[in-house]
């Protein structure tokens, strides 16, 4: 039976300038296999035979295999295990190919009178090897391939000599090469999809058609595969690191110098955090004795937005060890994972740093222009009072648009409106003038210190109260103006012969009394004929309120888009593109059939009676099918929107109508129309030393 093999190969490997000395490669990686006919093998590395022996033995070599796999996620040792693979025979640089070529063929072939199985004679370390792994396990013998290949950004490629399997000999091999470029954390990763949203609502129940695929056996396990090619480069490492190939005395005087640079940092980071740490807990300690005092309790209620956002930020303050070091080294080993990680880290300290810097630029900004600040605010806030809220409530006690409203009514309206405007506004104009600089100080050291966010809610906290008479007269409004409308749908069910059954909750026939009607006929047409006067002074503070609303809601919208624009994500996409995959695609050097015998080609396997000679002539005339592994890179939308998801998500269509019918029905309108920025984190409460090694062991493991 023809066994399907795919060798995952490193572009590396094939530009790589070994020593001239050198004539194999030992391979080490993993072999995943889902099916007795189908073989992935990912070479995630290799070494030279004249290189590996001159600092290791066979033990040496099997305890840094055995760190480095432990090393790994877990998911990829239940997989599989990191492993040698088997041996592959490199290009001699002082022949052509094609001469190369064919030495190498007439040694397999005479090697082949001595040989069973055809598998080469080597000496020292990799016969070792290669009688362990013929007997028990798997070992691949690659050779390079003499035919060139129409792309220029390969070397040479391997070519399939011997294969055993299970400590069998699979003289039947279709091969294929995927060639891929080994990912590296900061330059690029694989990825088969780029979805890290919760999943949505599945149906119930999914279709038969699912199910029988989801029931078929699997010939490619393509997760595994790309799991084991982006831990490549942390197997290469951790098993580098203990074979100790690339250590020196000046190396190790230098590390051992950059470690005590490191811990000296570290200690100075943790002790400034836990200082900090002190004093936010002693704030914490002092804003919760104080809440059981009504006048603070009213204070976080007026100033709702900056409380919250100042819990977001001491919050990000707390946080930071924990965002810095969240993942462990086996997450570490995974570039998948580690970019993902890192990412986040990422967006933390860039979404600080952005928020600190437009903190700075608004706070400077409004120190240098104080006056010219605070002649806008005044001008704008007198246009506001005396062009817009009087000026429509005298016009509204006249004749509005041509409509005749009740004199008296309208009257009683337009005095109680001007009065309260009247009187909150010398309220507010008399405390800014007393306040204005303070508060105006207080707004630019907030930004300066803890960025934009606490000066814009403080400002968005601030419109609120100054807002406060149009929200009173808007409630009082509204109330009358949906009382007035219960009356009246009442009455008219009244005339209707119906009513209302609020238990079942639906209109049932009633017979009323003569009394009933005479009372309903005398209520229903004055409220009816005075419905206009209150619907137009309803409708101008309706407009007046949702103004301000719809102002304070433009302002937590761009609050929430600082806290959630991910500025380093952005950043990385303009710069390096390729750190963003969004799924994998192959492109096909070599379209000719794979097969590694003729008999495949025409349709007859080989005779079973055929010598070992005739099988390798018949496994050498075919050429490996070539592909190049590529991957695709996400948009600019796909980098950014996902993490705007949330700022408006309470809003939807059922949102809106409700908010239309209710404004119709006179009912109050909801003053947050965007999602709040609740902390997602409970309050950090430890030890001021636990609190400081978690600093410290945060900065000190980004050593290793």
């Amino acid at each position: 039976m023809s066994i399907k093999c795919r060798v995952w190969w490193p572009k590396e490997l094939s530009t790589s300038d070994f020593p001239k000395s050198s004539r194999n490669l030992l391979l080490f990686g993993w072999l995943i296999s889902c099916s007795s006919s189908c073989v992935d093998i990912v070479v995630a590395f290799a070494y030279s035979d004249n290189f590996l022996p001159l600092h290791s033995s066979d033990s040496a070599i099997q305890e840094a295999i055995h760190h480095a796999n432990g090393g790994m996620p877990t998911t990829l040792q239940e997989k599989s295990g990191l492993i040698v693979l088997g041996c592959c025979v490199l290009p001699s640089e002082n022949m052509d190919p094609i001469t190369d070529h064919n030495m190498h063929s007439k040694d397999c072939e005479a090697n082949f009178r001595n040989s069973s199985c055809g598998c080469l004679d080597y000496v020292g370390l990799l016969e070792q090897y290669r009688r362990g792994s013929v007997c028990s396990s798997t070992w691949i013998q690659l050779v390079h391939d003499a035919h060139s290949y129409s792309s220029s950004e390969l070397g040479w490629i391997p070519a399939l000599d011997h294969l055993h399997l299970n400590g069998k000999p699979s003289p039947q091999a279709e091969l294929h090469v995927m060639i891929y470029e080994t990912p590296e954390y900061g330059s690029h990763h694989f990825a088969l999809n780029f979805c890290s949203s919760k999943l949505t609502n599945c149906p119930p129940k999914s279709p038969k058609w699912v199910d029988k695929l989801y029931q078929k056996h699997q010939l490619l396990d393509l997760d595994t595969v790309i799991l084991a090619i982006n831990c490549s480069a942390a197997a290469n490492i951790y098993f580098r690191n203990d074979m100790d190939l690339q250590s020196s005395s000046r190396k190790v005087v230098l590390y051992m110098f950059l470690k005590f640079i490191w811990r000296l940092w570290a200690t100075v980071v943790a002790t400034f955090s836990t200082i900090l740490y002190v004093v936010l807990q002693s704030f914490k300690k002092f804003t919760g004795s104080a809440s059981n005092f009504w006048i603070f309790t009213a204070l976080a209620k007026i100033f709702c937005n900056t409380w919250r956002n100042t819990q977001v930020k001491c919050h990000q303050i707390l946080y930071w060890p924990i965002y810095l070091n969240e993942t462990g080294l086996r997450c570490q080993a995974c570039v998948e994972y580690a970019e993902k990680a890192g990412l986040r880290r990422h967006s933390f300290w860039s979404s600080a740093v952005a928020d600190v810097f437009l903190g700075n630029l608004v706070g400077f900004t409004l120190l240098i222009h104080e006056e010219a600040v605070l002649k806008w605010f005044s001008t704008c806030a007198i246009q506001y009072t005396d062009d817009v809220l009087r000026t429509g409530c005298v016009w509204l006690m006249g004749v509005p648009a041509g409509f005749k409203l009740n004199t008296e009514l309208a009257g009683v309206f337009g005095i109680i409106s001007l009065n309260a405007i009247q009187i909150w506004s010398t309220i507010w104009f008399s405390a800014t003038d007393i306040f204005a600089n303070v508060i105006i100080k207080l707004v630019a050291l907030s930004g300066i210190l803890l960025g934009m966010t606490i000066p814009v809610a403080m400002i968005t906290d601030m419109i609120a109260i100054a807002a406060f008479h149009v929200y009173t007269l808007h409630y009082l409004i509204s109330l009358l103006y949906s009382l007035q409308i219960q009356i009246l749908a009442a009455l008219w069910r009244l005339f209707r012969g119906r009513k209302w059954n609020p238990l079942r909750q639906r209109l049932d026939s009633y017979e009323y009394s003569v009394e009933q009607h005479v009372v309903g006929s005398l209520l229903f047409t004055p409220l009816l004929l005075l419905l206009p006067t209150t619907s137009v002074f309803y409708i101008f503070l309706s407009i007046m309120n949702l103004t301000i609303i719809f102002s304070l809601t433009l302002v937590e919208i761009i609050i929430s888009i600082i806290h959630d624009t991910p500025y380093s994500k952005v950043l990385l996409w303009l710069t390096r593109s390729k750190r963003f995959p969004s799924g994998i695609w192959f492109e096909t050097i070599h379209c000719q059939s794979a097969s590694s015998v003729d008999g495949f080609l025409s349709g007859s396997p080989p005779s079973c009676k055929s010598t070992p000679q005739d099988k390798y002539m018949i496994l050498r005339k075919s050429r490996p099918l070539l592909s190049l592994l590529r991957s695709n890179t996400l948009t600019f939308g796909q980098v950014v929107f996902p993490h705007y998801k949330n700022i408006c998500s309470g809003v939807h269509g059922q949102t809106l109508r409700s908010e239309i019918s209710g404004i119709l029905m006179g009912k109050s309108i909801s003053t947050k129309l965007c999602s709040e920025v609740p902390p997602e984190v409970p309050w950090m409460s430890i030890s001021y030393k636990d609190y400081w090694y978690v600093c410290y062991n945060a900065v000190f493991t980004r050593m290793q």
